[in-house]
C-alpha cells in the first residue's frame, strides 16, 4: 500500500478546488494499492482554500515551530497543516505504510521544493517533513516515472 496525494489521483481536493490528475501514476494503480490523502482537508481546511506558503523555512521549521504556514490573505493556518500531517501519520501507522508518493510544491506534500513568496524554493512541505521523520519514504510526484523503473520490485 501507498499514501499518494489525491490530487494526483483526479481527486478534486487542491485549494482551488481542481486536481492535477497524473495518468501515468493512474496507470500503475492495478500494481499497488493506492490509498488517497490531502493532508490539508484532514488537517479541517475547506476545498476550495486559499492558497497558502510555508514562510521563513521549510515543512521541518513548521514541525519544530521554527516556520509558519500561512495563507494568501495573511492568516496563519499552520494548526491546520501539523493537525493534517499528524492524521495522515495516524493513517500511515494503522495500514502499515512504508511509502508516499506526493504532490510537489506543495507546502503540505512538496518533496523537494515549495513556493515561497511565490517563487520555488528547496524543502520539504509540512507533510512529505512528517513522512520523513517517521522513515516512511517520500517520492516526488515529478519523478514517478523514474523511481518506478528504479524500484520495480517494490511496485509489483
Amino acid at each position: 500500500m501507498i499514501l499518494v496525494s489525491a490530487c494526483l489521483l483526479g481527486i478534486e481536493c487542491r485549494y482551488d478546488g481542481r486536481s492535477v490528475r497524473n495518468d501515468y501514476l493512474l496507470a500503475l494503480a492495478h500494481k499497488a494499492v493506492f490509498i488517497p490523502i490531502c493532508p490539508e482537508q484532514l488537517g479541517g481546511l475547506p476545498t476550495p482554500r486559499l492558497p497558502a506558503e510555508i514562510v521563513n523555512g521549510d515543512g521541518f521549521d513548521v514541525l519544530t515551530g521554527h516556520a509558519v504556514v500561512v495563507d494568501s490573505q495573511g492568516k496563519n493556518v499552520t494548526a491546520e497543516f501539523v493537525k493534517g500531517a499528524d492524521e495522515v501519520i495516524k493513517l500511515a501507522t494503522i495500514m502499515n505504510i512504508d511509502m508516499a508518493i506526493m504532490k510537489e510544491r506543495s507546502p503540505s506534500c512538496g518533496v523537494t521544493c515549495v513556493k515561497r513568496d511565490h517563487i520555488l524554493v528547496q524543502g520539504m512541505g509540512v507533510t512529505s517533513a512528517r513522512l520523513t521523520e517517521q522513515g516512511i519514504r517520500v517520492i516526488t510526484s515529478d519523478k514517478i516515472c523514474e523511481e518506478y523503473v528504479r524500484h520495480y520490485r517494490h511496485w509489483k
